[in-house]
């Protein structure tokens, strides 16, 4: 059956959207408002290479089974939908248009699927016996997520890298790394029954007979997503320098010893929570990819263009282990850097 599915965000949100749109369901992304009307206009345009082929084919949503609008936070009606997905940076739900739009999901109860690489409190309170107590200081504004049931709060890693190309308009989106998403079930059998078709609908899409990249695939496992963290500890964070960001690859190979040691504490911690070893990558895997990764990271970059506010899952990582009576003083340094930097940036808007 086609489902309704509303996604908080129309950049990285839009591979996401089109995905659902080729299995058939229909998809309102959230945005601004000349966001918005331009989707409205000309719909979204996804590129992507297929397996084989040397060129990237652009998918246009016009030409898919779904549906496509686009809305604002203010005209978003999530109790007319079944599935809303939360797509945008976990610091950006801090708008007041976009926290009240955050409260109306909460009291209607549909269910909600996270692509942020920092996961919503309600799905940390899925772990059991982990003290999310001391976690909110990683967060914007963890009061947000009070009224989430964390029954109906799940999370997808977002694997799959995409940019929007900055000659294009905000409605192109071009693929680099076409990955698969990977998402918890949410152990509740109306929802994980919808997840199972969406993730069918998804597989069985071709394009000219062809296999299409970037799957959903669900697990039910509440740590699939969280392998990401030793990779975003011992890369991402780490380009942010206090002078000018250096490369993803840099950061991990500059010192690999050290970045061995901090990816291994990372997982060994996730490990820890209840995570099978076999869903976590292994650092020798992850240095080889490293090497191809010549730019700094998207928080390393935002920080040197003045942001205010990232993302802050190393600050998130930290407060775990010290929740559970640990410390690392490598993990401790960057967040310290971080801190001290995103000061500076405030100061520098305020």
């Amino acid at each position: 059956m086609p489902y309704k599915i509303l996604i908080l965000g129309a950049s990285y949100g839009s591979l996401l959207g089109t995905k659902f749109l080729a299995a058939g369901h229909d998809v309102t992304l959230v945005c601004r408002d000349k966001t918005a009307a331009l989707i409205n206009d000309k719909g979204t345009e996804v590129r992507i290479k297929l397996r084989d082929e040397d060129e990237h084919r652009s998918i246009l949503s016009g030409d898919l089974d779904g549906k496509l609008d686009a809305q604002t936070p203010e005209s978003a009606q999530p109790q007319d939908y079944d599935l809303v997905c939360l797509a945008m940076q976990e610091p950006q739900y801090s708008h007041p248009s976009l926290r009240d739009l955050l409260g109306r999901v909460a009291e209607v109860r549909v269910p909600c699927m996270s692509i942020m690489n920092m996961p919503p409190l309600p799905y940390m309170r899925r772990i059991p016996e982990l003290d999310c107590a001391p976690l909110g200081g990683a967060y914007q504004d963890p009061e947000i997520w009070n009224k989430f049931d964390p029954a109906l709060m799940t999370l997808c890693s977002p694997d799959p890298q995409a940019f929007r190309p900055p000659e294009e308009d905000a409605n192109v989106l071009h693929v680099g790394l076409p990955t698969n998403f990977k998402v918890t079930r949410f152990h509740e059998a109306k929802a994980d029954a919808m997840l199972a078709e969406l993730e069918q609908g998804i597989l069985d899409y071709r394009i000219d007979g062809k296999d299409v990249p970037v799957k959903l695939r669900t697990f039910d496992s509440l740590f699939v997503p969280f392998a990401k963290w030793a990779m975003l500890a011992t890369g991402n964070y780490r380009c942010i320098q206090p002078g000018d960001p250096i490369a993803i690859r840099d950061a991990v190979h500059g010192d690999i010893e050290k970045s061995r040691a901090i990816y291994g504490a990372v997982n060994d911690l996730v490990v820890g929570l209840g995570a099978a070893p076999e869903d976590m990558v292994p650092f020798e895997k992850y240095a080889k990819a490293a090497e191809g990764l010549l730019k700094p990271s998207s928080a390393a970059r935002a920080i040197a263009a003045g942001a205010p506010a990232i993302e802050r899952v190393d600050k998130l990582i930290l407060l775990i282990t010290r929740s559970l009576g640990q410390d690392n003083a490598d993990l401790a340094a960057t967040v310290e850097l971080v801190d001290k930097k995103l000061a500076e940036n405030q100061q520098a808007v305020s």
